[in-house]
């Protein structure tokens, strides 16, 4: 018989446990146990949660993580300190390589990359005007960073002036702030790790208090400067370096995939000597013209990439398999294992992708496999260990329906007239499952980024009926959260006031926000684009005026027809309509307003056709778009311009563009047009 009350007792010191050490980590920057310490802890509670139903489970564990500090003033970053797109072996690499070569269209892959140590460390930003240090910021959420400056003058090697005479009047230094190994054992009874060591300093109130740390920093990169006098990367961390900031020894340019593979292997072999730690290589484009060229996605540089060193990997035991329902009616496999440590993480889920990969690698419950953590991504299953598999063991039957009860399918790809490998329910808001992940989707950092309002907060008021739909959010009733556990006056108000802001959006996180299948982050700008307005973007949900606006869309560079028959099946859900008029019409919705609205382009509509001799197509629309034009994507009357490539343009196309009297542009106009 289950001893209730001495299960009680163990929960409640547990979650006591982990609300002291969550503090001492998120508040006070002094964490007394290893992160692998406190993810067991947290393993151990979801365990108890799992195996004893009537344990009320306490709503703490939502509220692991850190709040934006109110210590330091919060101030924007002249340019945003975007996140890296990772790499994990030389088949990604070379996909990189390829892509960077497409976008500028050349013709080969000896393209100068420049290499340099990822260090596990704090980021942040040195701004210098006319040669004197100004303002030095933490990197924030990339957008908005704290005002740190007088903690990182404590670090004695960052010149607080440059004298040379060759000084840009502004420069920004990007830089990693880190504490040396040797260093740490002398303060590691205080802090959990290096970086953790470093962070929490960084964020002391007082300087006095940083400067009695060892922090050390590399300079690796730039934001804004004033006049740009670097011609590449490597050009740019010599120059510093001769100005006395520091830039890593194990630097250097690499030409073709031999070399980045050689650099990588050579760099994991000895990265556990190094008084440093790093968890990989950055590579970017060394020339900063072509990095200019290639510019930016919505999150991350197109000339950069973070190669992540070998993955940590684990033999553990498969006690069953579960389906999962994502926002988009995904159905995706996990592995529920035997709790491992992979790479300092205790691990109990592993990702097994799809029916097709269960199919391939025969995985069976009982199996005793290896699993693979990559960076901070869910673990996948490598292989089956065949010979410790048991004789009754039976092949895994994959479900043919929904948690909800109904029946998947695998759509069929106009393109490559092939089924999806993913099996998916298509019922919507339908299903419950589905309405419960798009919540998690809409309170999301890249859609509402409601803060305070995370996955497990959706998991608990969706089970208590306090959150079903989304327009919910902003109708919650406070005074029922106020009898929850965890939940005090300060976290309440720090909710309302999260869910307050949040109700003010942009026309492409809105969009974004409301998950429609292949709608994502880049389509959504270039609908808000085609649409300005929330008003009318709103005629999408009457089907009258929606089929009349699809014809349209097929117009837009970027939106094909797999996006159109997305967003007509999305609305012709009376669910999904209903659902999308409640949120919205909650809402102050902003019009789509673009930053680069002067230029060579101003307000004309531009199409292109054939291949241009000195850049790819996604480089001439990013060079149109940033010179405020816009690009469609087939010929009608809007048009202004037909551009035409010297390589195999399409003849039905210009016949088109002269039969509207449509300004055609050769490429040799086109490239003196930019070049006035």
């Amino acid at each position: 018989m289950v001893d209730k009350t001495k299960i009680l007792s163990v929960y409640k010191k547990k979650i006591q446990n982990l609300i002291k050490h969550n503090k001492l980590y998120f508040n006070d920057d002094l964490p007394i146990i290893s992160d692998s310490e406190f993810d067991k802890l947290k393993n151990e509670i979801f365990e108890l949660e799992k195996k004893n139903p009537f344990l009320k489970k306490d709503s703490t564990l939502n509220l692991v993580g850190a709040s934006p500090s109110n210590k330091f003033k919060k101030i924007n970053h002249l340019i945003p300190m975007l996140s890296l797109s990772n790499a994990f072996d030389k088949n990604d690499m070379e996909d990189f390589v390829k892509k960077v070569n497409n976008f500028l269209n050349l013709k080969n892959e000896n393209l100068e990359l420049f290499t340099e140590p990822k260090i596990d460390g704090i980021s942040a930003t040195l701004i210098y005007e006319e040669g004197k240090l100004i303002r030095g910021l933490s990197r924030g959420d990339g957008v908005v960073g704290e005002d740190i400056l007088e903690n990182l003058k404590t670090i004695s090697s960052i010149p607080k002036k440059i004298n040379a005479k060759d000084t840009p009047s502004l420069l920004e230094i990007r830089c990693e702030i880190y504490i040396g190994k040797k260093d740490f054992l002398k303060i590691k009874e205080n802090f959990a790790n290096p970086r953790n060591a470093a962070g929490g300093s960084l964020r002391q109130k007082k300087s006095t208090e940083t400067s009695k740390i060892p922090l050390k920093y590399f300079a690796y990169g730039f934001g804004a400067v004033r006049p740009m006098i670097f011609k590449t990367q490597s050009e740019f961390l010599k120059r510093i370096k001769a100005w006395n900031f520091l830039t890593n020894p194990l630097s250097e340019i690499v030409i073709g995939l031999d070399e980045i593979e050689n650099k990588h292997k050579k760099i994991d072999y000895i990265r556990s000597s190094l008084d440093y730690d790093i968890d990989g290589l950055v590579y970017k484009v060394n020339d900063l013209n072509l990095q200019k060229r290639l510019g930016n996605t919505s999150n991350s540089p197109r000339w950069a990439i973070a190669y992540k060193f070998s993955a940590e990997k684990a033999h553990t035991k498969i006690n069953d398999i579960i389906i999962q329902v994502g926002r988009t009616g995904a159905i995706t496999p996990v592995a529920k294992v035997e709790p491992v440590t992979v790479g300092g993480v205790v691990v109990s889920n592993a990702t097994l992708h799809n029916e097709d990969e269960i199919e391939r690698k025969d995985i069976r419950i009982g199996d005793i496999i290896t699993i693979q953590r990559a960076g901070d991504v869910i673990p996948q299953v490598l292989s089956v260990d065949i010979s410790k598999r048991k004789k009754n063991s039976k092949k895994y039957l994959f479900p043919k329906n929904c948690l909800c009860g109904d029946s998947t399918k695998k759509e069929l790809s106009k393109s490559t007239k092939k089924h999806d490998a993913v099996r998916r329910c298509i019922k919507g808001y339908d299903c419950k499952f589905i309405a419960k992940e798009k919540l998690k989707h809409i309170v999301s950092k890249e859609a509402f980024n409601i803060d305070g309002l995370g996955k497990k907060v959706i998991e608990q008021f969706w089970d208590l009926n306090f959150i079903k739909e989304p327009s919910d959010i902003f109708k919650l009733d406070y005074n029922k959260i106020k009898t929850l556990d965890g939940w005090g006056e300060l976290s309440i108000t720090n909710l309302k006031r999260a869910i307050n802001k949040s109700q003010t959006i942009s026309l492409e996180k809105f969009i974004f926000s409301i998950g429609i299948r292949h709608i994502g982050q880049e389509n959504a700008k270039i609908l808000a684009g085609f649409f300005v307005s929330i008003k009318e973007f709103s005629k999408l949900l009457d089907l009258k005026k929606r089929k009349k606006l699809l014809l349209n869309l097929v117009d837009l560079d970027g939106i094909g027809q797999t996006q159109v028959e997305s967003l007509h099946n999305f609305f012709l859900n009376d669910t999904n309509t209903r659902i999308t008029k409640d949120l919205r019409d909650k809402l102050n919705i902003k019009n789509f307003s673009t930053q680069n609205v002067a230029g060579k382009f101003s307000n004309k509509k531009i199409m292109f056709t054939g291949g241009f001799q000195n850049m790819s197509r996604s480089e001439a629309k990013a060079v149109a778009e940033n010179n405020g034009g816009k690009v469609l994507g087939s010929i009608s009357s809007k048009l202004d311009f037909l551009v035409v490539g010297s390589s195999k343009p399409t003849k039905k196309k210009i016949d088109q563009a002269k039969k509207l009297n449509i300004k055609i542009i050769l490429e040799r106009e086109w490239i003196k047009i930019l070049d006035s």
